[in-house]
């Protein structure tokens, strides 16, 4: 699989030039995706990883776009995506069951912010974990309180933001300087061949790609409910029927009906609900970095 015979994105062509480009390669059917999957696997058909690859170029794109907002060149980012869509497909296996676009979301995700973490040096973000969490979250945050394309925030939005992402009022302001003048809006004018301008968002709102992405969220939800499920049996019996009376119900049992039934104190209850927690989440990021999902074991 030679990362040369793909189509890059360059500041000299453009991303015009590039969307129009990987917008030729089809989406494949589950039975295509699957056979050329096996191909891979088995005899290390470079034809069949290439073909997996170019059909998932489109969700490399719009999963990159999201990132636009980090004031790095958008061609660099998208590239990174490729690379990502490259390790995915080198590991994908297709007998667990689950869409290529499922699994390629993680390593496209995590390649992608590698590289954002490479050119934003720590001393600049800040190296503690909230700090990592503002950096990636705070366009979302902006965004959901309709404050995205403010300059400095107002202190009523700001001090939203710093309670939703569990950081300083400070920090918020800080990195929200920082990340200001980077952004793209995808409303900007860019130049087609004989068709005069249009907007990014035109390029990216293709029913192909909206299809891609409504797959993989609804691959996504099932993979974790797999995960889940998997890890659960990590659990014994008690530790089982506790946390999932405490914490996977509809209607959580109280620590005192629990304690009534195991004849234990409350106290036992809650130490063994907090154990029993930890030790899922502990087999699901196992589970979860056994299949490649980086950004699920973060």
């Amino acid at each position: 699989m030679s990362y040369a015979r793909l189509p890059a994105p360059s500041p000299e062509q453009g991303l015009s030039r590039y969307m129009q480009e990987i917008r030729k390669f089809p989406m494949l059917e589950p039975e295509q995706e699957y056979m050329l999957a096996k191909a891979w696997v088995d005899h290390e058909d470079s034809d069949a990883a290439h073909q997996l690859v170019t059909s998932h170029l489109r969700l490399a794109a719009k999963i990159a776009m999201g990132y636009r907002g980090y004031g790095l060149p958008t061609a660099e980012v998208v590239s990174e995506a490729n690379v990502g869509l490259m390790q995915a497909v080198k590991r994908f296996d297709p007998e667990k069951g689950f869409r290529l676009a499922t699994y390629a979301m993680w390593w496209i995700r995590a390649s992608i912010q590698e590289y954002v973490l490479r050119s934003w040096s720590l001393v600049k973000m800040g190296t503690t974990s909230a700090q990592k969490k503002l950096f990636f979250n705070l366009r979302k945050a902006k965004n959901k309180i309709g404050a995205l394309e403010e300059g400095d925030l107002r202190p009523e939005n700001v001090k939203r933001i710093a309670t939703e992402l569990n950081v300083t009022e400070k920090e918020v302001i800080s990195m929200n300087q920082r990340m200001s003048g980077g952004d793209a809006s995808l409303n900007a004018q860019i130049k087609t061949d004989g068709e005069g301008a249009a907007e990014w968002q035109d390029w990216l709102e293709d029913e192909d790609a909206d299809q891609a992405a409504d797959y993989a969220e609804k691959d996504e939800l099932d993979i974790r409910r797999e995960l889940l499920a998997e890890a659960m049996k990590g659990l014994n019996e008690r530790e089982q029927d506790i946390l999932t009376q405490r914490r996977l119900s509809e209607e959580s049992i109280t620590l005192e009906d629990l304690s009534k039934i195991y004849e234990v104190s409350r106290e036992r209850i809650r130490q063994i609900e907090v154990r029993a927690f930890e030790k899922l989440q502990l087999k699901m990021r196992e589970l979860a970095a056994e299949r490649g999902m980086i950004a699920a074991a973060n």
